[in-house]
């Protein structure tokens, strides 16, 4: 709790418009940037590896740190914590804003991601510990309404400020949600300890950061063909150093007392099922938010702000539709909704995939992206709420928790190693040729989502209607 005695309706409320906006920095950011890659890269230079860098970067950090931000809240404070994490953003959002050089870029995004790492499940932590029973249930729901519309805010805005003030511009809009909620957060404090504070597994954390930073860069790095700035040799040894580096923590989290990841989760079918799921469908999500941005303005030839209002449609689907899969998952299980929801989407990725068959001018290609988008949107909305209920209902309440933040990193991670890989997919350029293989490999990573929701996912018995 954030204080002694239980908070009042006021408070809550108040707490509840803190934890929003905090979350809200993080979600924008990460739906906001993608629009502005081919404006970064035209300023900075460096391609396609600085296109992916600037990405990776943020996800590389919030991958690495997004279970032990957990364990950092626990043992530090919920609002201490939450009210570092968003003055660390605010700060590194204003020195990617002024980066000089795409490294200095790609460094800052790196330390923002450190601090994005805290932000959601710190705003998360706080509404657990000032609600309890059904107002919590629907505080969370009124959380995910309010944050989701960072999907539908971010992209137009940020095409909006991309060609009306430049790709900068769109490092300072996060500044007034981190703002909101520092201010919202100035009159409250963390209660005392009650008990021994919780132990923090260090080697862990490191483990993890390293072993995925070193499969990061290699993957990267042999995508990045004479952009690459190491020797194949060296990135397929940065390669095999970072899967060493990944079995050791996963070997280490079964053996130590105090587990970043307890072991035991995992036996629960449903949770691992649905990571599974997870694990290809975010994947899929990872190359199906990146590429199309790129393509539409660097071979489409249209602006940013146009890129941004063909993936409206999708994200108004998704924000719309979401909410009502997931009370029909409740009725009638998420097995059917997890299968045929990625079989939807790899058909709007299989639309994208027609780009070639029909002339480079005219608005042909344009269409076929935009309705692409929209099928795969429609997918992604059919899956993303049962896919949530599978996994969290799959473990103890009092454990919600750690499986939130499980799931949540094996997103983040599927898409920081997909992301990673588009080098490899596209051969170095963004073309139409390297698109269409993109498209490919969204659709095949959705349809093994779907079969391993299929085969692997129980539904519990329907509640009556």
């Amino acid at each position: 709790m954030t204080a002694a005695a239980p908070p009042s309706t006021g408070t809550q409320r108040r707490l509840l418009a803190a934890a929003v906006l905090a979350s809200f920095v993080s979600f924008l950011d990460g739906s906001i940037v993608n629009i502005a890659l081919p404006a970064i890269d035209r300023d900075l230079g460096g391609g396609v590896v600085t296109q992916q860098w600037v990405v990776d970067g943020y996800l590389l950090a919030v991958s690495a740190f997004i279970l032990l931000s957990g364990a950092v809240s626990d043992r530090f404070g919920r609002l201490r914590v939450l009210r570092i994490a968003l003055v660390a953003f605010a700060a590194t959002s204003l020195l990617c804003a002024v980066a000089p050089t795409a490294g200095v870029l790609i460094g800052a995004r790196v330390l923002q991601g450190v601090a994005g790492a805290l932000l959601v499940p710190g705003s998360l932590g706080l509404i657990i510990a000032v609600f309890e029973g059904p107002a919590q249930a629907k505080a969370i729901g009124s959380w995910t309404g309010w944050t989701s519309v960072s999907m539908l805010f971010g992209p137009v805005v940020g095409g909006l400020l991309v060609d009306q003030l430049g790709w900068r511009s769109v490092f300072l809009i996060g500044l007034l949600p981190a703002a909101g909620s520092m201010l919202l957060l100035r009159r409250d404090r963390d209660a005392a300890h009650d008990g021994t504070p919780a132990r923090i597994d260090l080697l862990s954390a490191a483990l993890t950061a390293l072993g995925l930073g070193a499969l990061t860069v290699g993957l990267i790095e042999i995508g990045g063909g004479r952009n690459a700035a190491l020797p194949t040799a060296a990135s397929v040894a940065l390669l095999a150093v970072g899967a060493v580096l990944v079995v050791a923590f996963l070997l280490r989290n079964r053996r130590v007392p105090h587990p970043l990841v307890p072991p035991d989760l995992f036996r629960a079918r449903n949770f691992t099922a649905g990571n599974g799921a997870t694990l290809f469908v975010y994947g899929a999500l990872g190359l199906a938010s990146l590429v199309p941005a790129v393509y539409i303005q660097q071979v489409l030839g249209l602006s940013a702000t146009a890129a941004a209002l063909i993936g409206l449609p999708s994200t108004i689907l998704m924000i719309l539709l979401s909410g009502r899969f997931g009370a029909l998952a409740g009725r009638f299980g998420p097995r059917a909704f997890m299968t045929a929801g990625p079989v939807v989407a790899a058909a709007g990725a299989l639309v994208w995939a027609c780009v070639g068959l029909v002339p480079a001018s005219g608005g042909g290609r344009v269409v076929l992206v935009a309705v692409g988008m929209i099928v795969l949107g429609l997918g992604i909305a059919t899956t993303v709420a049962p896919l949530t209920a599978a996994v969290l209902g799959a473990v103890p309440e009092s454990e919600s928790g750690i499986g939130s933040a499980v799931n949540n990193a094996v997103a983040r991670v599927a898409g920081l190693m997909t992301t990673a890989t588009v080098g490899l997919i596209l051969g170095g350029a963004v073309d139409t040729p390297g698109f269409v293989r993109v498209a490919a490999v969204v659709a095949a990573l959705m349809v093994v989502g779907g079969l391993i929701s299929f085969a692997g996912i129980r539904n519990r018995r329907p509640t009556a209607s």
